[in-house]
């Protein structure tokens, strides 16, 4: 089995990230820092090097000021059996 990491459903999910972060106009450095993180914490997960939990998830869509709940209604209208 793929890790989740490589899969198609799992890069939606980052290129949702990345796109709902763009759209609040929040740096990965801003970002990292609501979060009580390091730059590098975002740059990673962003690019595939780092797997967040949904735990991460929502508390990163929380800290970019957006509902976690229409972040996954995004995620369930692209999602790839």
């Amino acid at each position: 089995m793929t890790k989740s990491i490589f899969t198609n459903n799992y890069q939606l999910l980052l290129k949702l990230l990345v796109e709902t972060r763009k759209k609040a106009g929040i740096t990965q450095q801003e970002l990292a820092k609501k979060l009580g993180k390091n730059q590098s914490y975002i740059s990673k997960y962003e690019n595939s090097e780092r797997r967040l939990d949904m735990i991460e998830v929502i508390a990163i869509v929380k800290a970019m000021g957006a509902n976690p709940s229409d972040l996954m209604q995004n995620i369930l209208k692209e999602w790839k059996e």
